[in-house]
């Protein structure tokens, strides 16, 4: 069986939350062989995700959390691949602000695993940013994806509904800032980063 690998695009949108609409650039994140695979999140466009994905088959669609740039096209990719769709049930009220007709179809818990091609992806349940927000650790690779809770030199967003700076810095402490410091980070948007280079700079993430 081939390699587990990760393929990685970047594509654009709209973020809207609190009566304000953002425009954003997204990162798709798409962990797999060369016959299956996970997504994780659904910004924007089917089109775009599936290019990533090319002619594998999606397992699942991982969704780090619901605010409405990762989620939009969730719905429609999950039709699109009959791939189930997995949210923390913490923001189930968030999803329902962009999907209120359809739900996901399970849940991402703390310390659930998911297995591709034999590598393992750990749910770290990282409130903060957003009430249900994950990170998913992929030991054997050395990454985690964080979604919007982790950035390249900072924490993800607060002050909008929903989030909670105390609880956001509390999460990457407790649960990013304990993992090894050669973890590469790849985030929901911009670049990566590492959890070593993020545990330096103490000012940003001070308790």
């Amino acid at each position: 069986m081939s390699e587990v690998r990760i393929d990685h695009a970047v594509n654009s949108g709209t973020f809207s939350i609190d009566g304000k609409t953002y425009e954003v650039e997204n990162n798709i994140w798409v962990i797999g062989n060369d016959k299956e695979c996970v997504v994780i999140d659904a910004p924007h466009n089917v089109d775009d995700i599936m290019a990533v994905v090319g002619d594998r088959e999606v397992v699942a669609i991982l969704c780090t959390h619901a605010h409405d740039d990762h989620i939009r096209v969730a719905p429609d990719l999950g039709r699109r691949t009959n791939a189930p769709i997995l949210l923390n049930p913490r923001d189930l009220r968030l999803w329902q602000q962009t999907h209120p007709k359809e739900n996901p179809d399970n849940e991402l818990n703390h310390n659930d695993m998911f297995y591709i091609g034999g590598t393992g992806l750990r749910v770290l349940h990282t409130p903060g940013h957003a009430e249900g927000s994950v990170c998913l650790h992929v030991p054997n690779l050395g990454v985690v994806f964080t979604g919007d809770t982790l950035f390249k030199d900072g924490p993800g967003a607060t002050g909008q509904s929903f989030s909670n700076k105390d609880t956001l810095l509390k999460s990457i402490h407790d649960h990013l800032f304990a993992l090894p410091d050669e973890t590469i980070v790849h985030t929901g948007h911009g670049e990566s980063t590492t959890i070593g280079a993020e545990k330096t700079k103490t000012e940003l993430y001070a308790l």
